[in-house]
């Protein structure tokens, strides 16, 4: 290999990257050793032979060679860009005496992929064992890496000993084996370091490759077109590749056994294939080393959306009258969360934000999108809100070649399959009753709500400033056979005791109530600064799910920001009875919210020039309630305000249920002006405003509180 044709070749990828929708992303780099490493990857697509190596050399900065299917070098374009980027075909009769002798040097890492194919159907497993299956046999991934690494650890041993003994034998296997820094062989270890390369989505989809095939080619192949839609996909419709480096391998001690010892220190000249490449010791060994790596590899694969309801499809028991569509996404909720909890395999980062989503409007499409996907491939078909199962799609016989194309969502389910554990959870989610899942639901958000309020007060508590726990605490009222569960939303710079009033109230008249603690609130000022008002809604949308998993009625409400927060999830549910909104912001009266975004185009200059002793983070804040309020107001809780209100405005017309809108005449935060706009972008059909006159914003606290509780009572009783 032409090193300066090497360097420049990643110049090339790294230029092309750019051209490239891919979004890769590199785990585990701190488990990549020092001295001779062999990399052994899994192996879905061609492209991965050629920028695997390049994310390798990136890591590492040492310049790495591959083996590389026989096929490439048959197509002359290929082929010299194959050879220049360090790639050796598997035919070449010189390949293990180059491996040997790079990975003895240390100079060189190689690349390895043991499947010996592309693993199209991703089915890795037959009878409990490890083995991959193609369009005509089943047999074992290749144990040549492991033989590799076998050679290079017992060649490094026995120079040792030669060395120790100073016999000629020393001179000639340092010659044979192009051993130039003797002291560096010999200080050095040999390792295998499993990778795993996992898609997401890893479904074939249109794009510029396929379209270029579809004008250049009369009929393209099934074989061809699977590869140009799978691969095309991964670089230009914006696929997440991760690639993750196991623990590395240690290699020396396999030759801790008799028949490798007693060969170690012999005089005479030892050839690695006649004397110890074809027994059966050997053979023995190198299919430990392969089950060790390949079950490293599997176990690396990161679990994503894909792969959890592929999974949890593949499981849902048979029911002839279909399964509702809302059952399915709600075990694929489950599926998520619980694989969070039991941090059993590697997990996509998605997984690390909230779930909500994909219960309330699935607004990132993960459950949509796969359901498509799922009714376009013949898996499931959709009549109104079920959905009906073809299981024989999951285990009848696929071609091999078009298995990506036909059956994407059965390579998902197989790839799942090595990953017991997970197999086992997903399997046992999706068999769960709907009682089931309603209690583990039930459990896992009040749960969760009781943990991050702790967790988030320990981390932020300001002694002297922050509040007695049990202000921010949220707050569950339940009742055994609820007429309806109201969800209570807090204001801004508030925290759950605000509502803890009306709330008592109504639990009084018979109603469940959630009051949810916003993420940032019920803590410290520096707390709310962190968040965003996404977080907010995330908060909200684990409260709407408790009570849509206990009641068959909802209602939706809130005070001030609590408001406008339960009003943009009215835009994007539709399972609830009604909805209130008391003071929402709208428009504010005080002055210095209009001086907010200069401080923070003032904060961010100074910041720049090191000078963020002198940025202003929070303006003073006066409550009505110091009891329960922040007294100092975060900059960035400001503007995150502003966007909520901003996105709410531009929605208001999607709710379609009946509201009740009420404002104080006399608030002195909130224009009743702007209030009034908002109502009256409402889309609802059955629409309330009500206006009183207290001398205050927070009118569902103190005097005259209690006509507002029944003004809100009375409204939302007649939808009930």
């Amino acid at each position: 290999m032409n090193r300066f044709v090497f360097k420049l070749s990643t110049y090339t990828l790294k230029t092309f990257s750019g051209f490239s929708r891919a979004k890769i992303q590199v785990r585990g780099e701190e488990n990549i050793p020092k001295g001779s490493v062999l990399f052994c990857a899994n192996h879905f697509t061609r492209i991965e032979t050629i920028f695997l190596p390049y994310h390798i050399h990136e890591v590492t900065g040492k310049e790495v060679w591959s083996l590389a299917a026989q096929e490439l070098f048959q197509v002359p374009v290929l082929e010299d860009v194959m050879r220049q980027l360090g790639a050796v075909s598997t035919h070449d009769p010189d390949r293990d005496t180059l491996i040997l002798k790079h990975l003895l040097s240390g100079e060189f890492h190689w690349l390895i992929f043991p499947e010996g194919m592309m693993v199209k159907n991703k089915k890795l497993v037959h009878r409990d064992t490890f083995a991959l299956r193609d369009e005509d046999s089943v047999r074992s991934p290749h144990t040549g890496a492991a033989l590799l690494a076998l050679r290079c650890a017992f060649f490094r041993e026995r120079l040792r000993r030669l060395k120790e003994m100073d016999v000629p034998e020393l001179d000639r296997l340092c010659q044979e084996l192009a051993v130039e820094d003797l002291d560096g062989v010999l200080n050095g270890d040999t390792h295998i370091v499993p990778v795993n390369i996992t898609y997401y989505p890893a479904n074939p989809r249109k794009n510029i490759l396929a379209n270029m095939a579809g004008i250049l080619m009369k009929e393209p192949s099934k074989r061809v077109m699977d590869e140009l839609l799978t691969e095309g996909a991964m670089l230009f419709t914006g696929a997440e590749i991760t690639i993750r480096f196991g623990e590395p391998i240690p290699v020396e001690p396999w030759l801790n056994n008799p028949y490798l010892e007693s060969m170690l220190s012999v005089k005479r000249p030892v050839r690695f294939a006649d004397d110890l490449g074809s027994k059966e010791v050997s053979r023995r060994i190198c299919k430990e080393i392969m089950a060790r790596y390949m079950a490293r590899v599997y176990a690396l694969t990161t679990i994503n959306y894909d792969h959890v309801m592929a999974c949890v499809l593949k499981h849902l028991p048979y029911q002839a009258d279909g399964v509702p569509v809302s059952e399915f996404a709600t075990k694929v909720y489950l599926g998520v969360n619980q694989l969070v909890s039991a941090r059993i395999c590697a997990l996509s980062d998605h997984f690390e934000d909230n779930q909500s989503h994909l219960l309330t409007d699935d607004r990132f499409q993960r459950i949509s999108t796969f359901l498509k996907l799922a009714g376009e491939t013949l898996m499931i078909r959709i009549e109104g809100d079920r959905l009906f199962k073809d299981h024989t799609r999951f285990v009848n016989k696929e071609e091999f070649h078009a298995i990506r194309m036909e059956n994407p969502i059965r390579v998902m389910a197989n790839e799942v399959e090595p990953l017991q554990r997970v197999e086992d959870l997903l399997k046992s989610v999706a068999r769960m009753t709907v009682e089931e899942v309603d209690g583990e639901i039930r459990g896992r958000i009040k749960e969760n709500m009781a943990v991050e309020f702790s967790r988030d007060y320990g981390r932020y508590y300001i002694e002297g400033e922050s509040k007695r726990q049990r202000v921010g605490r949220p707050i569950i009222l339940e009742h055994n056979q609820p007429r309806a569960g109201v969800l209570l939303v807090h204001g801004y710079m508030a925290a759950p005791r605000e509502m803890e009033e009306f709330a008592r109230f109504l639990h009084d008249k018979g109603y469940m109530v959630v009051a949810p603690r916003l993420a940032g609130h019920g803590t410290a000022p520096e707390d709310l600064a962190r968040t965003r008002h996404e977080d907010w809604m995330d908060s909200v949308e684990d409260a709407y799910l408790f009570l849509r998993h206990s009641c068959e009625k909802r209602i939706i409400g809130g005070f001030s920001t609590g408001a406008g927060l339960a009003l943009e999830l009215a835009t994007r549910v539709s399972d609830y009875e009604a909805a209130f909104a008391i003071a929402p912001p709208m428009q504010l009266k005080d002055m210095a919210t209009s001086f907010v975004p200069a401080i923070n185009v003032w904060n961010s200059i100074i910041k720049k020039v090191n000078l963020a002793s002198m940025a202003k983070d929070f303006v003073e804040n006066r409550p009505e309630n110091p009891h329960i309020n922040y007294l100092r107001n975060p900059i960035p809780g400001i503007l995150q305000l502003e966007q909520l209100m901003d996105r709410l405005e531009d929605r208001l017309d999607r709710v379609k249920k009946p509201v009740l809108v009420a404002q104080s005449r006399r608030d002195p935060v909130v224009n009743p002006k702007g209030t009034r706009k908002l109502f009256d972008r409402i889309g609802s059909e059955h629409k309330e405003f009500y206006l009183f006159d207290l001398p205050r914003h927070g009118i569902l606290l103190g005097e005259g509180s209690e006509r507002i509780h029944r003004a809100v009572e009375d409204f939302i009783s007649q939808y009930l």
